[in-house]
């Protein structure tokens, strides 16, 4: 049995989805940052970036308990522990789907979460950074569009795991004032995507947890305060 130390955010989703693709049997531990729970010693003992997701394996390879964090290591992780499955088999496809995964990791994630920071979570609107990371969502965008208009998943043809660790980025456009049918290819994979079974049940795991209306002064100490910066 898999623990997944998670939370209702795109990277959480990431591995909710991974493992309901696979069939893998896992548990949830619902890690609340709003409430400051990443800083638990318990969660430390996991992972001492104080980030969801992260995983115990309690019967991790040779039998043994593995912990990992970091999202893209994870669906790494997984894919192996059930032979390969959502990464291709073939060299050249197999580094496709890796080279798209660390353009999420490199790429997507961090320039989305700065944009959402200064859009939308920032007291101080600062119009400077707010039109640097507008455009450059705006540009992954169209990478990603260019892309997709050549095959119909990020790593050829077949779905993998480089489509998984995106596609929790690219849900709720509105929330980065990007409309989706300006980027048909995208919009068109955002739906292939969202119409899986699968996907639809990794994106429900806590959803009832997931804050609604603005965001309280201790959800801000602790996801962007001076909590973050503790040495601990």
């Amino acid at each position: 049995m898999i623990e997944v130390w998670t939370w209702p955010t795109p990277n959480g989703h990431k591995v909710h989805i991974a493992l309901e693709e696979l069939g893998l049997p896992y548990t949830i531990v619902p890690v609340n940052i709003g409430k400051g729970e990443q800083f638990r010693p318990e969660f430390l003992a996991i992972t001492p970036n104080h980030r969801i997701p992260a995983i115990i394996d309690r019967d991790g390879p040779g039998g043994q308990p593995i912990t990992l964090f970091e999202s893209a290591a994870i669906l790494i992780y997984l894919s192996e522990k059930t032979g390969g499955r959502l990464i291709p088999a073939d060299p050249a496809g197999r580094y496709a789907c890796l080279q798209w995964m660390m353009f999420q990791m490199g790429g997507i994630g961090p320039m989305f979460g700065q944009y959402n920071h200064f859009a939308n979570y920032a007291v101080e609107k600062l119009p400077y950074a707010i039109d640097r990371y507008t455009n450059e969502v705006t540009r992954l965008h169209r990478v990603l569009e260019k892309r997709l208009s050549q095959a119909e998943y990020l790593a050829g043809a077949e779905y993998s795991m480089a489509d998984i660790i995106t596609f929790p980025w690219i849900r709720n456009p509105d929330r980065r004032k990007i409309e989706l049918s300006d980027y048909p290819h995208v919009k068109r994979w955002h739906d292939t995507i969202a119409a899986r079974p699968a996907v639809q049940r990794g994106v429900a795991v806590l959803a009832d947890n997931q804050r609604k209306g603005q965001m309280t002064a201790e959800e801000r100490e602790n996801m962007f305060g001076k909590a973050q910066f503790v040495a601990r």
